[in-house]
């Protein structure tokens, strides 16, 4: 074959899209009922956004970006996740002079340049919802709680919910000191990467996935020790709330989040299922993001669901695609002519309406009918033609109706039969 996907890039196609939409479709439901409005974000952002926002020491920024210049020579970047997009926009729109709190969501493709991997694209679809403008712990609470009713809508379950407070940015410049200084004569048994990260984002040492470096950061400091009173007041009001809606959670001191800019809370979803990358929902508090793209101090909290991680854990009765709720068996060109005309009418009045197109035998239509699962067939033939009436057959049912050849007549037997 001459043309291809790019390595890392894969089409979606029928029936899994069915799977696609159910999820896309609960997420809106439950998100509305939040209070969240939907939000659609650029895909190209100028790069200085992921520089900024992200961090430049963090994986993301140094080896797994899509970045390249435009033909007016500026460098831009396919997003490879979607909070700092978010608060440009969020900026630009003048969203905040908007009632607090501020709820969003968004849903589309994010682009990393890594090795492709399961549950992982260089093409990858999310779902995130962004809070802004409260600072009360219980926002973070009813985030999660978000989330969580999300994961209950679509029946997931050997999910685990994981929280933790990083801290300020104070608590966290003592922290990685600590941190530092406990990793320092262990360094030899660590990755490269790790290596690296030592000096540059000690933190992330914390989320490797690699075994050796596993065991070489245990015992390590917790951050949840280093909490100035403010973030420990705020992390234990968190739990508080937590407990209160009645959500399962278990206290991770080890979880840190690979973007610089969540502060206090975070948290993930993880399921045993999914292997080392066990994450199907992350996310946190951000406190400084807003004003550091130029806007006024502006507390946020937020989430991203990677799509992909979470169709391997879903059960899917929508992967078999519905077929039609109707389709014409026409036999001669006068029937035909007349199942166009009766289509259009149904189609009208919503329903999925298919009809034969090249004339074949009825045995051929009915074929077709039963390979497409239309779940009921209309015959038009000659006798139906001279008495001015339709056969009706329920595929599933194995019934017949005979009635006047009128649309109405026809969906007003349809639904009396189901």
């Amino acid at each position: 074959m001459r043309f291809k996907a790019p390595k890392g890039i894969q089409d979606i196609l029928p029936p899994e899209t069915s799977t696609w939409q159910h999820i896309e479709a609960q997420a809106r439901e439950v998100f509305k009922t939040y209070g969240c409005r939907e939000i659609r974000l650029s895909i190209i952002e100028p790069t200085d956004i992921f520089l900024r926002s992200i961090g430049e020491t963090t994986d993301i920024v140094e080896k797994e970006m899509y970045t390249f210049q435009d033909k007016g020579g500026r460098s831009v970047t396919l997003r490879p996740e979607g909070t700092a997009g978010f608060v440009r926009a969020f900026i630009e729109h003048h969203l905040y002079n908007e009632p607090s709190p501020q709820r969003y969501y968004y849903m589309g493709p994010m682009f990393r340049y890594e090795r492709p991997q399961a549950g992982r694209q260089r093409q990858f679809y999310q779902i995130g919802v962004e809070v802004l403008g409260v600072e009360d712990p219980m926002i973070d609470a009813e985030v999660i709680s978000m989330l969580w009713a999300l994961f209950k809508r679509l029946q997931i379950k050997d999910v685990t919910l994981e929280v933790t407070s990083i801290g300020c940015r104070q608590c966290r410049l003592d922290y990685k000191e600590a941190l530092k200084d406990f990793l320092k004569d262990k360094l030899t048994f660590f990755c490269d990467d790790c290596k690296r990260r030592y000096d540059l984002n000690p933190l992330r040492v914390l989320d490797c996935k690699v075994e050796a470096c596993i065991k070489g950061r245990q015992g390590s400091p917790s951050i949840t020790g280093f909490l100035c009173r403010d973030c420990r007041e705020h992390f234990k009001n968190v739990q508080y709330y937590l407990k209160l809606l009645s959500l399962p959670y278990n206290i991770n001191p080890e979880l840190v989040r690979g973007l610089d800019y969540y502060t206090r809370t975070v948290f993930e979803v993880k399921s045993h299922l999914l292997g080392a990358q066990n994450a199907v929902a992350a996310g946190g508090r951000y406190g400084n993001l807003v004003e550091e793209f130029g806007g006024l101090p502006t507390p946020a909290v937020g989430f991203a669901i990677g799509v992909e991680r979470l169709l391997r854990l879903i059960e899917k009765p929508h992967a078999h695609e519905e077929g039609p709720e109707l389709f014409f068996c026409s036999l001669g060109e006068k029937a035909q002519e007349l199942s166009l005309i009766l289509a259009e009418e149904l189609r009208a009045q919503g329903l999925w309406v298919e009809i034969s197109y090249d004339k074949p035998s009825l045995r051929s239509q009915m074929r077709r009918a039963d390979r497409i699962r239309a779940k009921y067939v209309i015959v038009i033939g000659e006798d139906e033609l001279k008495g001015q009436m339709v056969t009706i057959k329920d595929m599933q049912e194995k019934r017949e109706f005979k009635v006047t050849l009128e649309a109405k007549e026809i969906l007003k037997t349809i639904r009396q039969s189901q």
